[in-house]
C-alpha cells in the first residue's frame, strides 16, 4: 500500500511541475508537448484524484489538492474549446445557406508511412468534397491517390518522402495557386485563390513539424503565424485547413487566430480531438479549420477512423 501512496503523491507533483512549467514563454519541445496532451492528463488526473480519496494516508488531502490544481489549469488552458463557452462561429441556417454558393472541403493526413491507400480513397470518394487537401503524401501516396485526383479538375501534387508532402485538388476555378516554404525548406504551405461563387476565396493549407526531440517549436510556431497574417492575397474571405502539429488553445495557434482574424468553429462546441485516430475519446485535436471574413459555416465534423492516425476533417462553408 505504501508504494501505492509513493506513487499517486509523485504522480501529482511531477504532473503539477509539468503544468505549471508549460505556462512558461518557451520553445522547448519537451515543454510545448504538454499544451498537446492537457485534455487527456486532466482525464488522468481525475481518476488518480479519486483514487486518492479511497487510499487513507498521511499526505492523502495534498494529493487530492495538487491533482485538483492540475485539473483546474487545464481547464483554464482548455476552456474556450467547451460547450460551457459562447460559440465564436455559429452555423449558419438552411435558408441563407440555400441562397448562397457554398463548398466543401477535407482535410487528410494520410501518415507517409500508412499503406492503406483504398481505405483512405474509399473516405474521399464517399464524402466527395469540392476541395481536398491530402498531407504526408510521397510518390507513392500520389500514384496510388491517383484515380481519386482524376476526378477533379485542379490538382497540384508535392510529393516528399519524409512525411510533409501534400496534394490540393478542387473542382473550383481556381485563380491561381503556390507552394511556399515559410521556414523551412521540406515543410511546405499551399495558398489557392478559388471562386466558389461571385467572390474569390483563398484556401491555405498548412503542416508544420510537431515539437518533438531536436525539434523545438520556435520555426513550427513561426509557420503558423505567418501562414495566416501573410496571405499572397489578403482577401477578405479566406479558410485554413491542416495538421498544424498544435493544439487550438496553444499560445500559437491562438495568435494565429487573433492575429489573422480567423473564427474556429470548435470554440463553444468541444475539442474534436483528430489523433491518435484509434482513442480519439483521450486524444487531442492537431488537426485545424478555421474560417475569416464573410464565410459562413454549415457543417463541421471529425470524420470516422480511415486507417491512418489522424482523422480527416470535413466542412460546409457558405460565401454570401
Amino acid at each position: 500500500m505504501k508504494y501505492v501512496v509513493y506513487a499517486l503523491l509523485a504522480a501529482a507533483v511531477l504532473m503539477l511541475v509539468a503544468v505549471l512549467v508549460s505556462l512558461s514563454n518557451t520553445d522547448a519541445w519537451y515543454v510545448r508537448q504538454v499544451d498537446l496532451v492537457r485534455e487527456p492528463m486532466s482525464y488522468i488526473a481525475g481518476v488518480l484524484l479519486l483514487l486518492s480519496l479511497f487510499v487513507k494516508f498521511r499526505w492523502r488531502w495534498v494529493t487530492v489538492a495538487l491533482f485538483a490544481l492540475i485539473i483546474v489549469i487545464n481547464l483554464w488552458r482548455i476552456w474556450p474549446y467547451t460547450f460551457l463557452a459562447g460559440t465564436q462561429l455559429a452555423y449558419d441556417d438552411g435558408a441563407q445557406a440555400a441562397a448562397a454558393t457554398c463548398f466543401t472541403a477535407m482535410s487528410v493526413n494520410v501518415k507517409v508511412e500508412n499503406d492503406r491507400y483504398a481505405q483512405i480513397a474509399e473516405q474521399v470518394e464517399r464524402i466527395d468534397p469540392d476541395i481536398l487537401f491530402l498531407m504526408e503524401t510521397d510518390e507513392e501516396w500520389a500514384a496510388q491517390l491517383e484515380p481519386v485526383l482524376a476526378g477533379y479538375e485542379h490538382v497540384d501534387r508535392h510529393p516528399q518522402p519524409h512525411a510533409f508532402g501534400l496534394v490540393f485538388a478542387t473542382r473550383l476555378r481556381v485563380i491561381k495557386t503556390n507552394i511556399v516554404e515559410n521556414t523551412h525548406r521540406d515543410t511546405p504551405t499551399l495558398y489557392a485563390t478559388v471562386q466558389p461563387g461571385s467572390r474569390p476565396v483563398e484556401f491555405i493549407g498548412l503542416h508544420p513539424k510537431p515539437p518533438l526531440p531536436s525539434w523545438d517549436t520556435q520555426m513550427r510556431d513561426e509557420n503558423i503565424v505567418k501562414a495566416g497574417v501573410q496571405t499572397p492575397d489578403r482577401l477578405p474571405d479566406a479558410m485554413v485547413m491542416g495538421d498544424f502539429n498544435d493544439v487550438p488553445w496553444s499560445r500559437t495557434t491562438t495568435k494565429f487566430r487573433d492575429t489573422g482574424e480567423w473564427r474556429d468553429p470548435r470554440i463553444g462546441r468541444g475539442t474534436y480531438p483528430t489523433f491518435p485516430a484509434s482513442l480519439v475519446a483521450i486524444g487531442w485535436p492537431l488537426d485545424q479549420m478555421m474560417l475569416k471574413g464573410d464565410l459562413e459555416l454549415t457543417e463541421f465534423e471529425v470524420l470516422p477512423d480511415n486507417g491512418s492516425d489522424h482523422r480527416a476533417l470535413y466542412a460546409r462553408v457558405c460565401t454570401p
